[in-house]
C-alpha cells in the first residue's frame, strides 16, 4: 500500500526510500514485531477465556508436558495477523510471487486453525482427518505453484552446481506443491516444545532473506551463478515480516510458554518457507537450511515404518526431540541445542550460494 502511494506520487522526497527493498524489509520487520508485541497480551487472554482448558496434552508423551495443561493454543493467529497487515502495508501489491506465498501462508494457516479448533472443541488430538488436510493443502499449494510457475520457469537447480540440472516441465507444479506441503507438515511436527519451531523458522527466514535478495538482483545472481528471478527480491519483505512476527510470538512462547503456536502457526510458517523456496528456485537448498525440520519429519517416517514392520522402535519416542527428552535432556537443553543446529545448517545453506 505504501509502495503504491509513493509510486503514485512519483516517490518524492523521503518517500523515495520506499523504492528500496531493503528499506521496506526493515519497515516490515519492525511493523510485524510491533504488532505482535502489541496484540499479544490481550490476544492470549482472549484465547485463554475462549478455550478454557487449552490445548489437549498427549497422555503418552513426556510426563513433564502434563504441567502445560491449560495453556491456550492457536497462537499462530498472532503471527498471521502481524504478517498479513505488514505485507499489505509494505509489499508491492503487483508482485505475483508475494501474493502466491502469502496465499499459501494464509491458506495453510486456515487449515491449521480448523484443525486446532476441532481438537479444542472435542478435547482430542485427532483434529480433522489427515487425508482432508493433505487434500486442501495440495489444492492451495498447487494453485500457488501454478501462479509462481507462470513465467518463472520449470528448471530444477541443485547446490554446488552452476546452472540448471533438469527441466521438470509441467511436473514442476506437482514437485513445487509437494515442497510446500512437505515443509508445512515438517514444521508442524517440529512444534512440540516451547520455542522449538519458532526460532528455527526465524533462522531459516534470515537465510532466505539473503537468498531472495540476491536472486532478485541480476548482478548478484549472475556473479554467484544462481537463477535470477525478476520480482523475487520483494520476498525479502515477507521473510522480514515472518522474522518480526516470529520474534514477537517467541516473546510469549519462551519457556514456560504462555501460548502455543498450534497447527495454525506451524503449517502456515512451513508452507511460507516452502513457497519462498519454490519462488526463488532454491527448493533443494531449503532442505539444507531447514534441515532440522527435515530431520524431525524423517524421524517420524522411520519410526512408523520400522514399528509397523518389526514391532520395534528406532527412537524412544518420535518426533526426535521427544527421543532426547526421554534420554534425560531437559526441555530448554533440547530447544537451545536444536537452535544451534538450525543456525549451523542455515550457514551451510548460504554457503552453497558461493560454492557453485
Amino acid at each position: 500500500m505504501l509502495y503504491l502511494i509513493a509510486e503514485h506520487l512519483g516517490f518524492p522526497g523521503i518517500l523515495n526510500l520506499i523504492r528500496y527493498t531493503t528499506v521496506r524489509s526493515g519497515g516490515a520487520l519492525a511493523t510485524a514485531l510491533f504488532i505482535g508485541l502489541l496484540i499479544g497480551p490481550r490476544f492470549i487472554g482472549w484465547l485463554r477465556v475462549r478455550q478454557g482448558k487449552g490445548q489437549p496434552i498427549r497422555a503418552d508423551g513426556p510426563q513433564t508436558h502434563l504441567a502445560k495443561v491449560g495453556t491456550p493454543t492457536m497462537g499462530g493467529l498472532m503471527i498471521l495477523t502481524a504478517v498479513t497487515i505488514t505485507m499489505l502495508l509494505w509489499m508491492d501489491l503487483s508482485n505475483r510471487y508475494v501474493w502466491a506465498c502469502l496465499m499459501v501462508t494464509i491458506g495453510f494457516g486456515t487449515i491449521g486453525f480448523l484443525d486446532d479448533f476441532d481438537k479444542v472443541r472435542k478435547r482430542s488430538h485427532a483434529g480433522i482427518s489427515g487425508r482432508t488436510r493433505l487434500l486442501f493443502e495440495f489444492l492451495i499449494a498447487g494453485l500457488a505453484a501454478y501462479i509462481i510457475n507462470d513465467g518463472n520457469g520449470t528448471l530444477l537447480y541443485v547446490p554446488f552446481y552452476n546452472g540448471a540440472v533438469l527441466d521438470l516441465g509441467w511436473f514442476y507444479i506437482a514437485f513445487a506443491a509437494f515442497v510446500m506441503v512437505a515443509f508445512g507438515n515438517a514444521v508442524n511436527l517440529t512444534d512440540g516444545l516451547d520455542g522449538l519451531a519458532t526460532m528455527p523458522v526465524v533462522i531459516a527466514c534470515l537465510a532466505f532473506f539473503a537468498i531472495s535478495y540476491v536472486v532478485g538482483n541480476a548482478v548478484f545472481a549472475g556473479y554467484l551463478g544462481i537463477p535470477h528471478v525478476l520480482g523475487a527480491g520483494d520476498l525479502t519483505i515477507l521473510c522480514a515480516a515472518i522474522i518480526g512476527g516470529g520474534l514477537a510470538f517467541l516473546w510469549f512462547n519462551a519457556p514456560p510458554a504462555a501460548v502455543f503456536m498450534g497447527d495454525t502457526g506451524s503449517l502456515a510458517l512451513g508452507g511460507a518457507l516452502g513457497a519462498i523456496a519454490v519462488s526463488t528456485h532454491h527448493e533443494i537448498v531449503l532442505a539444507i537450511v531447514g534441515g532440522l525440520f527435515v530431520l524431525e519429519a524423517v524421524s517420524v517416517v522411520v519410526q512408523v515404518f520400522f514399528y509397523k514392520r518389526t514391532g520395534r522402535r528406532v527412537f524412544r519416542m518420535a518426533p526426535i526431540h521427544h527421543h532426547f527428552e526421554q534420554l534425560g535432556w531437559s526441555e530448554p537443553t533440547v530447544v537451545i541445542r536444536f537452535w544451534i543446529i538450525s543456525f549451523v545448517l542455515a550457514l551451510a545453506g548460504l554457503a552453497t550460494l558461493k560454492l557453485r
